[in-house]
């Protein structure tokens, strides 16, 4: 898939744990694992929000576009 996500790259920036993250947006530590992982089909857009308020980022900085 050409969708990269930078999750854990953001994560290891800001000095932050997964179980910190997941705590905060309210989802399990397993389905944040999926998203960074790039296994999941689709993020809702109030988890991506919540996300990038956490961790004072934009979207940007956790998706990327990588055409095959």
């Amino acid at each position: 898939m050409p969708i990269v996500v930078r999750l854990d790259v953001m994560l290891a920036l800001r000095k932050i744990r997964s179980r910190e993250l997941a705590e905060h947006v309210g989802i399990t530590e397993a389905n944040l694992s999926l998203l960074k992982s790039g296994k999941v089909k689709g993020v809702r857009f109030e988890t991506l929000a919540a996300i990038c308020d956490y961790l004072s980022c934009k979207p940007g900085d956790i998706l990327d576009y990588e055409p095959d």
